[in-house]
């Protein structure tokens, strides 16, 4: 539950909210756009020079079809909305949910009711940065998840994290409202810093996570792909993984060039040997054991891969 003074700061009736309950029938678009079409522009939900902000939900109204330049969560503080993504994807968000849209989706809401309090966090991409640098280098997960929020063409897609009941979960997200309703000094690196901590928590609980899409089910089948590798990648098997997806093996193949931009082997490599260069920067374990403890048993064949990906040797990797 919420902070009791937070969430009633969240729940005052808005000028514009005002306005709607005097019987005004509709957005007023000239809040959000200057342009013909219903594209929220980033230039009127931010001031200058800033990365991220929020603002409440608007309530009482039908919010229309429309679109972002830039990356937008919403996160239900209390009550329910109804969210229709491109169209034909419905979405309702319950208390403690958090939707992520990237700027390419398209997004209407149903009217939400007076104890239906979200909030909007206006994120420009490039804050995303310190985040994405706060998972760990051999996250394919985290990155799958990242680049679906920064990519830049029509795809229009969005990731639903059903976390009610992760209180980390809550308690960052508590504390970045918190620190931008009060406006917090330094805002701007405490809630980098706290968003990447969001998403190592986020990436403990995969089984709460949505990735939509036109392709949702492709989607879907690729993230239990990335999690499969994420914990088998020592003995990770092509073959295995078909039988237990039920899927046939050129199927999977061609999924995962298709949403990731590698192939199997490739992405169990890249976690392979990210999981090396943690090895090697942060124990004391011999060079050879990190190369048993990654899943190789061809020393040779790892030194080449290593020093392909890295330029230096695995020990001068440590040594630097």
């Amino acid at each position: 539950m919420m902070n009791s003074a937070l969430l009633a700061k969240l729940a005052e009736i808005t000028l514009e909210e005002q306005c709607i309950l005097q019987g005004k029938a509709n957005v007023d678009k000239q809040i959000y756009t200057e342009g013909k079409d219903f594209t929220i522009d980033s230039k009127k939900m931010l001031g200058k020079g800033k990365l991220i902000d929020i603002r409440p939900h608007t309530r009482f109204v039908h919010f229309p079809k429309h679109r972002h330049n830039y990356i937008e969560i919403i996160y239900m503080c209390s009550g329910e909305t109804t969210h229709i993504i491109n169209s034909n994807q419905k979405i309702i968000l319950q208390t403690g949910d958090l939707l992520f849209l990237n700027q390419y989706s398209y997004h209407e809401i149903l009217p939400a009711e007076k104890n239906d309090i979200g909030v909007n966090f206006i994120i420009l991409p490039e804050f995303f940065d310190d985040a994405f640098e706060m998972i760990e280098k051999d996250s394919i997960i985290g990155k799958f998840l990242i680049s679906t929020l920064r990519q830049n063409d029509a795809g229009g897609q969005y990731i639903h994290f059903k976390a009610a009941d992760v209180l980390p979960v809550q308690n960052l997200i508590e504390n970045m409202v918190w620190s931008l309703v009060n406006h917090q000094d330094n805002h701007r690196r405490i809630n980098q810093y706290t968003m990447g901590l969001l998403f190592m928590q986020l990436l403990t609980y995969t089984d709460r996570i949505d990735v939509g899409a036109e392709e949702q089910y492709d989607r879907r089948l690729t993230l239990n792909v990335l999690k499969y590798i994420e914990e088998y990648y020592k003995e990770a098997n092509l073959t295995d993984l078909s039988v237990q997806l039920n899927q046939s093996i050129s199927k999977l193949s061609r999924l995962i060039k298709s949403n990731t931009g590698n192939n199997f082997k490739e992405l169990v490599q890249e976690k392979r040997l990210g999981k090396a260069t943690y090895l090697l920067s942060k124990t004391r374990l011999s060079v050879s054991d990190v190369i048993s403890a990654v899943g190789y048993d061809n020393t040779s064949y790892f030194y080449r891969i290593f020093k392909a990906k890295y330029g230096v040797s695995p020990k001068e990797y440590r040594n630097q």
